[in-house]
């Protein structure tokens, strides 16, 4: 099992700060502004900085350890999640797409997130925090594997 690239790490956490800052700082706007609803205005403002905390500091280096992938020639393999894991086995027969993806914060960092596509109604299995040549690499790779398989992957 192969670990994603350790600036994962910097892409959660930064995607914990964009989330939670804004949330942060409106209750400690309206904790500021609205002197009559304090009492109950820190609670969120205390559960807030609690949540930023746990995403910057905690999130990200739990999910690195949890993080994995694999290919085969028979099947694509992740493992995800922090308080929540998944495992997800991808058989190539069943494969439709392979993208190979990055967001803002991704491309600021040089990562990418390979998505394969199946005929699975639960969905395309994500593999985040890739380096960008290894994600087109691999993109590139079960594409070819997935050609040679007769079928149409449903």
């Amino acid at each position: 099992m192969h670990m994603v690239d350790r600036r994962a790490i910097g892409w959660w956490m930064l995607q914990s700060l964009v989330l939670m800052v804004p949330i942060l700082a409106a209750a400690i706007v309206a904790y500021v502004w609205w002197e009559a609803a304090r009492s109950w205005l820190i609670v969120a403002v205390i559960t807030a900085s609690l949540l930023l905390l746990v995403g910057v500091l905690v999130e990200p280096f739990w999910r690195y350890r949890v993080h994995r992938w694999e290919t085969t020639p028979e099947a694509v393999y992740a493992r995800s999640g922090w308080l929540v894991r998944e495992w997800r086995a991808a058989p190539l027969s069943r494969v439709q797409t392979v993208d190979a993806l990055r967001g803002p914060l991704e491309q600021v960092l040089g990562l990418s997130t390979l998505r394969v596509t199946t005929a699975s109604s639960y969905g395309a299995i994500d593999i985040g925090g890739l380096d960008q040549e290894t994600a087109a690499r691999l993109a590139a790779e079960l594409t070819e594997s997935t050609q040679q398989i007769p079928g149409d992957g449903t």
